[in-house]
């Protein structure tokens, strides 16, 4: 699984998300491997990615969190609503999101 999170961490990612429009969409094909690839080149692109389960989307949102989270490597940041907020920390410094200690 991805990085582990304190509260304090999971509770500023959770603020920076909220101020964000999703970049991903998930409709009723679920958690195909092009969704898979599409969520691990966001989450590689950007470290935060807030994701929409769309309406005709039957899956349970938490199982479609911890499924992405597992194939990407990633941690669930939170799942509110139809939103999914994932983190994945950078392998470049200089592109991390500097989490408060």
């Amino acid at each position: 699984m991805g990085y582990q999170l304190t509260s304090k961490e999971r509770a500023f990612l959770s603020s920076l998300a909220s101020k964000e429009h999703a970049v991903l969409h998930i409709g009723k094909d679920g958690v195909s491997p092009e969704t898979t690839n599409a969520v691990n080149e966001a989450l590689n692109a950007r470290e935060l990615v807030k994701i929409n389960l769309q309406k005709n989307c039957v899956l349970d949102i938490r199982e479609v969190a911890q499924t992405l989270a597992e194939r990407t490597r990633s941690t669930v940041v939170t799942t509110i609503g139809r939103k999914i907020v994932l983190y994945k920390r950078s392998h470049d410094p200089e592109k991390r999101i500097k989490l408060p200690k």
